[in-house]
């Protein structure tokens, strides 16, 4: 999802502006990124894949699983909107370095059964979640239901954000680029006159391509997004989160304003565990690859023992 032109349409003009994160000095690449680990032929790295169920559909799902008999901590990778850069690159190098990652896509989106709405795509990342708490689920996945990291990219780190908020036992959360939708927009706005925000905004949804989502349109993501202003503003959900360790990286994509909102409202919120880091490449990463890879990595393995 290039994000950045629903941000630039309607958010500069309204999103609390930030210094911009600087880059920090790039750590030598973990070996996860570039070799495999010794074999295991009793617990081998495998991919399962399953439908994962969520409030009547059967989404598509997949799960790294590392080698070694476990139980291992669990990523949820969170794709954004519409899912085009899914980060699967990234997956493997967490597998790498002995996590499990669960991948799904949400409700109507890339063949998973549903009509598509960041509504329904909250509800499906709290049923991810709720998957893998099972106990049957996590014994045949060799992972441990108590450890459990989100991911997200772009729109997924919007999900990430919000379920880790109203879900204290999740560990930790790493942002790539997160979006919020335009609600930093249209939260400023005066309830009487967000209306006039609905055209352009649904003007900003199908520029970034509707062509894998169904049960939607631009203008009805507009408007749920409308509707849900107040509830979805991200900064009011700080104080939620500031207890946990969380990673925000940015990029060159007009999303880092938006992030350096959050991570002020972090730290008036008493955050202790916040690391920060941009990236100059696009929305993608496409040309830091590496970098996000050794960022995200060095991140999980500096995560407290338990």
């Amino acid at each position: 999802m290039r994000s950045y032109r629903l941000f630039v349409a309607l958010a500069v003009v309204c999103s609390p502006l930030c210094p911009p994160l600087r880059a920090q000095h790039s750590p030598a690449a973990p070996a996860a990124i570039a070799q495999d680990p010794a074999p295991d032929k009793a617990n081998p790295a495998s991919l399962v894949t399953f439908q994962l169920p969520s409030h009547g559909a059967q989404l598509n799902a997949l799960v790294y699983v590392a080698a070694g008999p476990g139980p291992h901590p669990t990523v949820v990778l969170l794709h954004g909107f519409p899912g085009n850069e899914r980060n699967l690159d990234l997956a493997q190098s967490v597998r790498r370095a002995g996590w499990n990652v669960l991948y799904f896509d949400y409700r109507g989106s890339w063949g998973s059964p549903g009509d598509f709405s960041f509504t329904h795509s909250l509800e499906d990342t709290a049923a991810a979640i709720a998957y893998l708490r099972s106990p049957a689920n996590a014994a045949r996945l060799h992972s441990d239901p108590a450890n459990i990291v989100l991911i997200g990219h772009s729109m997924g780190g919007f999900m990430a954000r919000y379920a880790a908020a109203h879900d204290p036992a999740i560990r930790a959360i790493a942002l790539i680029s997160a979006a919020d939708m335009g609600v930093d927009a249209v939260v400023p706005i005066p309830a009487a006159y967000r209306d006039h925000a609905l055209a352009p905004l649904a003007q900003s949804l199908a520029a970034e391509g509707m062509a894998p989502l169904a049960g939607c349109t631009p203008e009805s993501l507009a408007k749920e997004v409308i509707a849900n202003a107040d509830a979805w503003n991200i900064p009011a959900l700080a104080p939620a989160l500031a207890t946990r360790p969380i990673l925000v990286l940015t990029s060159d994509d007009g999303l880092a304003p938006s992030n350096d909102a959050f991570t002020t409202a972090l730290r008036k919120a008493g955050a202790r565990q916040l690391t920060t880091l941009h990236l100059a490449t696009d929305h993608s990463y496409s040309g830091q690859r590496i970098a996000l890879q050794t960022a995200v990595l060095a991140f999980l393995a500096a995560l407290p023992q338990e």
